[in-house]
């Protein structure tokens, strides 16, 4: 990273130290989660402290939250699948059920030795995502755990990492936008093959000389309503992030970070959308 990127980050790191907060809630991966398939590739260590998921030939993994929340801010570490991690994809989204789901996305699409990781975000909202927007990261995702958070509430979806904001979609409801506010979602994770697409658009194969391949998490935090039998239950007292929201300080330090790290906006992509781009778009 260069010194006007460095310069850049911490800046803003400063500036939001203040603003986003420590969930109060720790969870273990023995209690918290449940391992979903992969045969034994996804495997809780240290007490509950840390999870690995691999992937080879066969198979990858994958594992899910046993809550279902409805709003909150939720936080996991995640140290990515190093070295040449191109064709593999590490996903971490919360994602409601049925045909007409609503999904919050964070995908990581690995790379060839020494070229960065994609860091993919997306909002889909009653089954309709094509929201998406991509990142490269200003530090090594593979060489320690970083912080990958949500932060989810009426008024925006704001997606995070170490505590800086690099992306916030609004309830835009009353411009006859859809906002996912009524469907409980689980947080799920998983490891996966995916060369047909996920490296420089298929191009670029998985080599499985390679395998296994492993991304590992550690730190789960949850400040946030759970759902039981479609009822949220909230933690006491009125947590700050049920009433964030942006003002135009921390609006302008989002966009000073697009900037410099977003590579790809479908906000932006007129051959995508020739007859037009989506309404959200035109509004800021």
């Amino acid at each position: 990273m260069d010194r006007h990127s460095t310069l850049i980050i911490s800046i803003l790191l400063t500036a939001l130290t203040t603003t986003f907060f420590s969930p109060v809630y720790a969870g273990t991966f023995d209690r918290d989660f449940d391992i979903t398939w992969g045969g034994g590739r996804g495997k809780v260590l240290n007490n509950g402290e840390l999870l690995t998921l691999s992937l080879d030939r066969a198979s990858g993994s994958g594992f899910q939250s046993k809550k279902e929340y409805l709003f909150g801010k939720i936080d996991m570490q995640i140290k990515l699948v190093p070295g040449n991690s191109a064709g593999t994809v590490t996903t971490y989204y919360l994602k409601s059920k049925g045909d007409t789901w609503d999904e919050i996305d964070f995908e990581f699409l690995g790379n060839l030795t020494g070229d960065p990781y994609v860091m993919h975000t997306n909002v889909y909202t009653k089954g309709k995502g094509d929201r998406e927007q991509q990142f490269h990261l200003w530090f090594d995702p593979t060489a320690d755990f970083h912080t990958y958070s949500v932060l989810w509430n009426h008024h925006h979806i704001v997606f995070l990492v170490d505590g800086i904001p690099i992306r916030q979609f609004k309830n835009l409801e009353h411009r006859r936008i859809p906002y996912p506010k009524m469907q409980p979602m689980r947080l799920y994770s998983s490891l996966w093959n995916a060369d047909q697409w996920a490296t420089r658009g298929g191009l670029v194969k998985t080599d499985w000389s390679k395998a296994p391949f492993t991304a590992s998490y550690r730190n789960f935090r949850a400040d946030a309503c759970v759902s039981h039998t479609g009822k949220p239950s909230c933690p006491a007292g009125s947590p700050r992030w049920l009433s964030h929201r942006f003002d135009l300080t921390a609006e302008n330090n989002m966009r000073v970070v697009q900037r410099k790290f977003m590579v790809y906006n479908y906000c932006t992509d007129s051959k995508r959308f020739p007859q037009g781009f989506p309404k959200e778009c035109g509004i800021h």
